[in-house]
């Protein structure tokens, strides 16, 4: 008994911390940039399509290169665990915090 409620809380955590996981934009697929709430595939094309421009230096380049991505965008877009060169945007909140999970396709 013991052992397989350690082996669901193991899951549990396991599981809490994928969903948690951050997002390199200069590493991902379009698989992974669509995972990230607020990403569809229209703009993950927009992105890949930027990047074979040459990789994202910072928050600045990306939001001026990526049609759509503003200021504001780019706050949730961080908050929901996208980074650029492994950095969140500046000022927005610790991913996962206001991340709400992207809705299940029906």
């Amino acid at each position: 008994m013991l052992k397989k409620l350690m082996l669901a809380v193991v899951a549990l955590v396991a599981t809490m911390n994928f969903a948690l996981a951050q997002v390199d934009v200069n590493k991902a697929d379009a698989a992974a940039l669509d995972s990230v709430n607020g990403i569809g595939p229209a703009k993950s094309k927009a992105i890949l399509e930027e990047r074979k421009k040459g990789e994202f230096k910072d928050w600045n380049d990306f939001e001026q290169r990526v049609k759509g991505v503003g200021e504001k965008n780019a706050l949730k877009l961080s908050a929901a665990g996208l980074v650029v060169n492994g950095k969140a945007r500046e000022g927005a909140p610790a991913a996962g915090a206001a991340a709400k999970p992207k809705a299940a396709a029906k």
